[in-house]
């Protein structure tokens, strides 16, 4: 069942997504980033990056361990985390999972509510689609077009984190050219959780990015659906991951910071966080409210 919020962020607005039932039920809160065919940032990594030319959702916090443990509950997905560093609380990012569990959790999502899995897994191993399946999309051999949740494209989650709804880009992604105030946890703008000894709750991990999300630069490394190299599509194409995490310095946070990692490898500080299909009355509440400029300053190239 979906949860308009009946506010916005930024000229973007929240929706709510419940999954699960009973005990095992928890929500995911998802902000909408509109002004499509966007223009690219040609001043972070990789270059150019962050033009979208759809409009979609994406998860305005990390995703946490209690979801997690919720899915596993409801599903039997034997999703392991990392343990330790203060990071055990139910509200804590889902660390040191593996782009793999990353995937077979958002495959749930959509399966749990009666939808297509975005990601093709074949006795355990993930596989590209092929054109003999439904929901082909020969531009992306991961991400099945059928599904209503996935996990973020480089593009996707750097516009998200770096953009903004009247066309800036921002260094770091708290809608800002210089790096964060350093908090152990926090909402207040221009912070960010880094240089610390353990992660924030997925809800008090610093200021909001432009268009409205937390926690995209510090707390925890986030997984990317797409390949580091950005060229080639394999089924064991080392996959990037972005935004710092709670041990980094501000240097990891900012928008030419990037890495890749094998899908079946886990670091105790990455986690990831879900996009989404954006709800036909999201749309309709997003375009009514019409465009709202923000103030900001374009970023200065390098």
């Amino acid at each position: 069942m979906l949860v308009l919020a009946g506010a916005s962020v930024n000229a973007q607005t929240i929706t709510t997504q419940t999954f699960g039932s009973g005990a095992n039920q928890f929500s995911i809160e998802f902000v909408t980033i509109g002004n499509p065919n966007n223009v690219a940032d040609t001043t972070g990594s990789p270059n150019p990056a962050g033009s979208v030319a759809y409009t979609y959702n994406i998860g305005k916090y990390e995703v946490s361990r209690d979801m997690i443990d919720k899915a596993n509950s409801a599903g039997g997905l034997g999703i392991t985390m990392y343990d330790g560093s203060g990071g055990n609380g139910p509200n804590k990012p889902a660390t040191g999972i593996t782009w793999n569990e990353a995937a077979t959790y958002v495959n749930w999502l959509n399966t749990s509510t009666g939808g297509t899995p975005a990601y093709k897994f074949v006795d355990g191993t993930f596989q590209l689609w092929s054109s003999t399946d439904a929901g082909y999309n020969a531009n992306n051999l991961f991400r099945n077009s059928l599904a209503k949740y996935w996990l973020p494209s480089i593009n996707e989650w750097y516009k998200g984190a770096y953009g903004s709804p009247n066309g800036t880009w921002y260094n770091y992604p708290t809608g800002t050219d210089s790096a964060p105030t350093a908090v152990a946890g926090g909402t207040a703008a221009n912070t960010a959780v880094y240089n610390q000894s353990s992660p924030a709750d997925i809800t008090n991990a610093g200021g909001l990015s432009a268009y409205g999300t937390m926690g995209q630069g510090g707390n925890a490394w986030e997984w990317m659906e797409t390949e580091y190299d950005g060229t080639k599509q394999t089924g064991s194409e080392t996959r990037e991951l972005r935004g710092g995490a709670w041990n980094n310095s501000s240097a990891w946070l900012d928008a030419s910071t990037r890495y890749g990692v094998p899908t079946d490898e886990f670091l105790i500080i990455n986690g990831f966080r879900v996009a989404s299909v954006p709800e036909p009355s999201s749309l309709s509440l997003l375009l009514a409210g019409g465009a709202v400029l923000m103030a900001g300053r374009r970023r200065k190239s390098d």
